[in-house]
């Protein structure tokens, strides 16, 4: 599904709405395509809901997946489940109130959930003056998240990572490479790197694994919904920290080292408050290094969407041509973690 739902969906969707609202009829109103979405298709729409417990304007956001996603990412059922586990532990996040996941309605699973208000783009974020509240708020909401452990209800369905978890991502990310892996001197050295210093295993949480600025709604400077949870499942703790701290997430403000919104020393003491667990600095910044390979191979899946034909986007070519960019940044940070900078 890579357009607007046609009228025949839009009738189909509303009639199955009315069904899941208990409602007398549900007329969807207000329906456009969202900005970015290199994963999933997102849908801001109004349901005008008659009768039931939801009667009234809702305003939303209908996500389904690409027809061509990254392998890493969740069915949008499950998607929805994570959501809800964050939801209900108090994460700033959207609550999901519709899941199809059969695909056998539109052509496609997807979820519905309410739409927050605000900015999401990273690099207008960035623009806006230094916000230690905001940076806290950012550490405080990942806290929470990081409460939920393996064996929480209703995530039975996330895969649990095998005992060498620096292992397995470093063997996700050559796959996702492909011959990227080999043929690239800086893929290949970061790797070694990686394996070589590897830090020892934190504790197993519930990780958005794509905590950053770009994933996060604000407004009025004011933080309004965690979104894109596709890449969520179970990892060391540190991971999204080091993910939320990186240089290719700053969007260049890299003087700003909490996602280019502040400083990581405000980020940090929302996240310890919250979670009640104290920040592993060097462990963070190893993580930091392994998000630059992981955006790395993300980027080269994402450019190769386009390339083989399976889904063409300017989009997802100029993605592909970023690599460079975080490859030098990913060598700047081992520098830094070798004690050069």
């Amino acid at each position: 599904m890579t357009a607007p739902l046609s009228p025949e969906q839009l009738s189909q969707l509303s009639f199955w709405l009315a069904g899941q609202a208990k409602a007398t009829k549900v007329t969807l109103d207000s329906v456009q395509r969202l900005s970015g979405g290199a994963i999933s298709v997102n849908l801001a729409m109004d349901l005008i809901i008659t009768d039931g417990p939801l009667a009234g304007r809702q305003a939303v956001v209908f996500r389904s997946g690409s027809p061509s996603g990254v392998s890493a990412s969740l069915s949008k059922a499950q998607e929805a489940a994570v959501l809800q586990a964050a939801f209900n532990a108090g994460v700033t996040a959207p609550e999901p109130l519709f899941v199809e996941p059969t695909g056998g309605l539109l052509g496609a699973p997807f979820y519905i959930m309410r739409r927050a208000s605000g900015v999401a783009a990273g690099h207008r974020l960035v623009k806006a003056a230094p916000s230690p509240a905001l940076a806290h708020d950012l550490g405080t909401q990942l806290g929470r998240l990081h409460a939920i452990r393996p064996g929480a209800p209703g995530l039975d369905f996330l895969p649990m990572p095998p005992d060498g978890i620096v292992d397995a991502c470093l063997d996700a990310y050559r796959d996702w490479l492909g011959e990227v892996a080999g043929n690239d001197p800086v893929m290949a050295y970061a790797m070694r790197w990686l394996d070589r210093r590897r830090p020892a295993t934190g504790d197993l949480v519930l990780s958005h694994r794509d905590y950053r600025t770009g994933n996060y709604m604000v407004d009025d400077g004011r933080l309004t919904a965690i979104i894109d949870w596709e890449f969520a499942g179970w990892s060391d703790a540190m991971e999204d920290l080091g993910w939320f701290c990186a240089a290719c997430w700053r969007f260049g403000k890299r003087d700003q080292e909490a996602g280019g919104i502040g400083d990581r020393v405000d980020f940090y003491a929302g996240y310890e408050q919250a979670s009640g667990r104290a920040i592993d600095h060097a462990a963070v910044g190893w993580w930091e290094v392994m998000a630059h390979l992981r955006w790395a191979a993300i980027a080269v899946q994402q450019a190769m969407r386009h390339v083989s034909g399976a889904e063409p986007s300017l989009e997802l070519a100029l993605t592909g041509r970023m690599v460079a960019e975080i490859s030098y940044d990913m060598l700047q940070q081992i520098d830094r973690m070798e004690g050069g900078a």
